[in-house]
């Protein structure tokens, strides 16, 4: 005889659910529901059975509860055993260990890259579990989301796609945008990264497929910053591409036109400019990977303006900054010492500009911010391109690079003359620091280190600083092979540590932008500021460099190591945060006051208390289901 009460609970349950369709038959194709807290509260949504489950914002898989089962119409749609959170990463740790090969397509595959299809699928499934397992994993996982594989996914972007994430905006969208943008189903976001895909890495124009950065940028907000992975949106503007190969490959994703230029092309990026403001007033975008001549003008053109940044020109200056801080330290002198640095740079892209201007800024301020100290910076820096040291003497100069051309009557005082090679400058300026932007791979040759072996400094610095990996202008066992044992080496890209015999270590500092880019725009969001400025970004820069301690700068460690890149986060943010107080532009953050958040900044155990706790961590919040 069956069982009346399940009998009963069974057909209470058929009720409710014909009930459901007939009373609300719209209720399956309702938006989704977001979380309005950090994700400790329950989740209300609009969804149910299979819906749950294809839904990587709210899949929990094996890890539904009984109770969630039962209320989200799951129970028989899942094996019936409750797995933890922890379960279930091991289940996927050791899948990821056994596929790593296996999901290689044939031996030109890379390794890293398998490892990025599994962690996709991971991703396309289960966010919250994506996140804890890159969280946990971030020192081996960072080199896979982020450089420098993302540049191999980046130029297999269309052979790699299997569904949609971020947003796409063309230039056969003009006019239609402000539309567009209510298409995205989130009513908040706080942070978005764009590419146009111009000047992906040191790779070129790869057209749409560059939208790749942009998601591995977000992926590390999420993982470094603690920011939603509800709230954040990777965009890719598409205004064609000159990559020829491209143009004529016909499984290419992207407009097969070349790109838009001058006034066409500014009207796409103000239309889209205007139209994702409109939507999210209190979005911070995140310029990625335009090429140089746009990169600076659309930094001045919105940064006045808008709660914006280009990492490629502040974000990649802010850690070349915190890395030559830290070289001054590692010399055994006081960071105050900066302003006496010589230092040669090789690259006068967006890249290498912007770390000079920066560069240039600090100096001035410590020589006490006014016109002279000013002026009188910019003669520490000798600029090369791929035509030579730059000087007045240079025909058609890049404007952006014109303040730093050395007068030609200075440097034939040295021995050098417009155009002079990097061999030549390194020979002659005998400079403290060797600074690569250049994006040009084996750049510093056997020649150029050992010239740099004349430098005057005691522990010359090399910053090979290009990405990725194949575009570094020289390796760690280059450096230390030629120049000697005691120099500072730090790179774009990750490199081991070189073995220096008898136990010593020759440290290889990896300058990541991750160090500072999710603290700026963490800080960003929760001062309230309406713009990013120089100072924000400066105390960015300042805290990271003060982060190690005096012990290891002077083994030569002058960048964190990546696994503490939360807690380095925090106190970056803070610093932007207080930066921002201080400036008199933090208007505060959800129901922090400006009048209250200035009290918090007084304390520093307080404002880090205040950033930790706006920190969104991987845990699965409880799930409610709302019929309404």
């Amino acid at each position: 005889m069956p069982n009346f009460y399940s009998h009963t609970r069974a057909s209470t349950s058929l009720m409710r659910r014909l009930k459901r369709s007939l009373i609300n038959p719209t209720a399956l194709t309702r938006p989704r529901c977001f979380t309005t807290t950090e994700g400790h509260r329950p989740t209300l949504v609009h969804k149910r059975s299979l819906d749950i489950l294809h839904d990587p914002w709210f899949n929990k898989g094996t890890a539904f509860s009984m109770t969630e089962r039962d209320r989200m119409d799951l129970r028989g749609l899942l094996p019936p055993n409750v797995m933890s959170s922890e379960q279930q990463i091991k289940r996927f740790m050791v899948d990821l260990k056994r596929l790593e090969v296996q999901a290689r397509d044939g031996p030109s595959d890379p390794n890293a890259l398998a490892k990025w299809r599994i962690l996709n699928r991971l991703h396309d499934r289960n966010e919250t579990m994506y996140y804890k397992v890159l969280i946990a994993n971030i020192e081996e996982y960072a080199p896979i989301v982020y450089t420098p594989t993302v540049g191999l996914v980046c130029q297999n972007y269309s052979g790699l796609f299997r569904r949609p994430r971020g947003m796409y905006f063309s230039a056969e969208d003009r006019g239609e945008m402000m539309s567009m943008v209510y298409n995205w189903p989130a009513d908040q976001v706080d942070m978005i990264v764009v590419t146009d895909g111009s000047r992906i890495l040191g790779l070129g124009d790869l057209g749409i497929q560059g939208i790749g950065i942009a998601i591995g940028k977000l992926d590390l907000y999420v993982a470094a910053a603690g920011i939603n992975p509800q709230r954040v949106l990777p965009i890719m503007i598409d205004v064609g591409t000159n990559n020829e190969k491209l143009i004529k490959d016909p499984l290419y994703l992207g407009l097969q036109q070349h790109r838009l230029e001058g006034d066409e092309y500014v009207g796409v990026i103000d239309e889209f400019m205007e139209a994702v403001f409109t939507r999210w007033p209190n979005v911070i975008v995140q310029f990625e990977d335009f090429q140089s001549k746009w990169a600076f003008k659309l930094l001045q053109r919105y940064r006045n303006t808008h709660r914006m940044f280009n990492d490629d020109v502040q974000g990649t200056a802010g850690v070349a900054i915190a890395g030559l801080l830290g070289a001054v330290r590692a010399q055994g002198r006081p960071m105050i010492d900066f302003p006496k640095q010589k230092i040669v740079v090789a690259g006068a892209g967006s890249a290498g500009i912007g770390v000079v201007n920066a560069a240039r800024k600090t100096m001035a301020r410590m020589l006490g911010n006014n016109e002279t100290a000013f002026d009188s910076a910019k003669s520490q820096f000798w600029v090369v391109d791929a035509n030579g040291l730059i000087t007045d003497e240079r025909e058609n100069i890049d404007p952006d690079a014109l303040p730093f051309a050395r007068r030609i009557n200075e440097v034939g005082r040295q021995g050098l003359r417009e155009g002079a090679s990097l061999v030549e400058v390194v020979r002659q300026v005998q400079p403290d620091v060797l600074l690569g932007l250049s994006g040009v791979g084996g750049l510093f040759s056997k020649e150029v280190l050992e010239a740099l072996k004349g430098s005057t400094s005691t522990k010359p610095a090399i910053f090979a600083m290009s990405n990725p990996t194949k575009n570094a202008e020289c390796t760690p066992d280059q450096a230390f092979k030629i120049v000697g044992d005691n120099i500072i080496f730090a790179s774009g890209s990750p490199f081991r540590d070189v073995g220096l015999g008898n136990g010593r270590i020759g440290h290889c500092n990896q300058g990541n932008n991750m160090y500072l880019f999710p603290g700026i725009g963490l800080g960003t969001l929760l001062s309230g500021s309406g713009i990013i400025s120089d100072g924000m970004l400066q105390a960015a820069a300042e805290r990271l460099a003060a982060y190690m301690t005096e012990e290891e700068v002077l083994k030569g460690m002058i960048f964190p190591p990546i696994s503490k890149i939360r807690d380095i986060t925090k106190e970056v943010a803070a610093a932007v945060v207080q930066e921002a107080v201080q400036e008199d532009l933090a208007e505060g953050y959800r129901d922090i006051d400006a009048r209250e958040l200035q009290k918090i900044c007084q304390n520093q155990a307080e404002v880090l208390e205040y950033v930790q706790n706006n920190m969104w961590s991987p845990e699965y919040p409880t799930l409610v289901y709302k019929n309404d």
